[in-house]
């Protein structure tokens, strides 16, 4: 019953590689407890994924993007860059607001004589001979 499901997934998914790999990856997401979406019909939960893709009830394009990101170690986040000149509009804008709570920034500032003087300063771990 699996090859049946196999030749009708071909229809939805083009390479047979990509298949695989979404299936499998849908079989162990219901196995970790998500619902699925057909009847069981007593079976397994790979062909259970098959049978969703060829069905239909889960996109295919969505579960590659849920295998993307599942794999993914560090993701990006895109975040709008900051226009300058927007940005300078508003901090004249609220200069011209009396009403508006001014904030104190501070910065440390330290010299490069200081900062080679803090670093000359520092005193290396000793060595011992127990290793």
């Amino acid at each position: 019953m699996a090859r049946v499901t196999v030749e009708d997934c071909i229809d939805k998914v083009d390479n047979r590689f990509e298949l695989v790999l979404l299936a499998g990856h849908r079989a162990r997401l219901i196995s970790q407890g998500q619902p699925i979406t057909i009847d069981r019909d007593n079976d397994k939960n790979p062909v259970v994924a098959l049978r969703e893709i060829a069905d239909e009830t889960l996109s295919p394009g969505d579960l590659k993007e849920d295998l993307i990101h599942s794999l993914q170690k560090h993701v990006e986040v895109d975040e709008p860059e900051a226009d300058q000149p927007a940005l300078t509009a508003e901090a004249s804008e609220a200069a011209e607001t009396p009403d508006a709570p001014e904030e104190a920034v501070t910065f440390d500032r330290m010299s490069e004589e200081d900062l080679l003087a803090g670093i000359e300063g520092l005193v290396p771990p000793e060595k011992s001979d127990d290793f």
